[in-house]
């Protein structure tokens, strides 16, 4: 018996990035501006930021993604004193629909933050240096790279792009609902649980008293951090002490000891340590880096 295939339609295809970053920025960030004649999507993870284009000038907070046709001249800056965190992707695609991304910006739903998240990992663990190394440039694979990272990171990206313009051309909808309240349940548990940790940075919080503060078994707690985090309690909020850290140095407002302390450290030495544990550089070498990319965008 002779099959038929069915051929799969291809909307939009990548198959080339040309930079993949992404860069924490000081305060003071400001790019003259350029033009190159393929596609850029600058997403604002942290912070807020300027974006001047050859039609006009306009201001992206966090959770905001701009896209930038082959050559359309750009440029940003830092607003309001934040150390904006920014993911840049350049990448070529010929495909007509792209049209729909000029002189469009978006808000990211939970879903294409999703998708994005995943391919911000994929592009930590694929390249060499990672995406978040002040030392990246251009794309290079890993020898030790994982199994079919180049098609995931390709596939990852094309998803985002059809999300975005399948929610364009429909904009109406509803956002989409969990298909349990118990899942829906579960999702705000954890978001009120890592807005707690994240106020409470200066404190030393344990499982225990998380438990008890929110009325939840040990097991449920770590099970719904992980399912929002991929991490552990414990991780997941040294992971939050950290990210202000690197704030506060990007922002240059603060001393090392003073930022140890406003975290609850019990000594500079242990801060540094820790830091070094999570970012593998020192705060002083972190500092430099941040110094070093800031001349690069100049």
């Amino acid at each position: 018996m002779k099959y038929q295939r069915y051929l799969l339609k291809e909307e939009l295809e990548i198959r080339k990035l040309i930079t993949f970053y992404y860069k924490e920025l000081p305060r003071h960030y400001d790019s003259p501006g350029e033009k190159h004649d393929f596609w850029e999507l600058v997403y604002v993870d942290t912070g807020e930021i300027e974006i001047v284009t050859g039609s006009g000038t306009f201001q992206l907070g966090q959770g905001e993604i701009v896209f930038y046709k082959p050559n359309e001249f750009h440029g940003g800056k830092a607003l309001r004193g934040t150390a904006p965190n920014l993911i840049i992707i350049t990448f070529e695609c010929f495909a007509p629909c792209m049209e729909f991304f000029s002189g469009n910006s978006f808000r990211l739903r939970d879903e294409e933050r999703f998708i994005l998240t995943k391919l911000v990992k994929e592009g930590k663990s694929s390249f060499d240096p990672p995406i978040h190394s002040p030392a990246m440039q251009y794309p290079f694979r890993r020898l030790d790279a994982p199994f079919g990272s180049d098609q995931l990171i390709r596939n990852y990206l094309e998803i985002l792009l059809i999300e975005l313009i399948r929610y364009g051309e429909t904009a109406h909808r509803t956002t989409t609902v969990s298909t349990t309240a118990n899942e829906q349940n579960a999702q705000e548990l954890a978001e009120q649980v890592i807005q707690y940790m994240t106020r409470h940075l200066s404190d030393t919080i344990s499982i225990d008293q998380l438990c008890a503060r929110f009325a939840i078994s040990r097991t449920k707690l770590k099970t719904i951090v992980k399912a929002k985090t991929n991490m552990g309690v414990r991780e997941f909020f040294n992971q939050l002490k950290i990210e202000q850290a690197k704030l506060s140095i990007r922002e240059d407002r603060k001393s090392f000891s003073e930022i140890a302390e406003m975290l609850g450290y019990c000594s500079v030495h242990h801060f540094s340590r820790q830091f070094k544990n999570t970012t593998g550089m020192t705060p002083t070498e972190y500092t430099r880096s941040v110094k070093a990319r800031s001349e690069q965008q100049r």
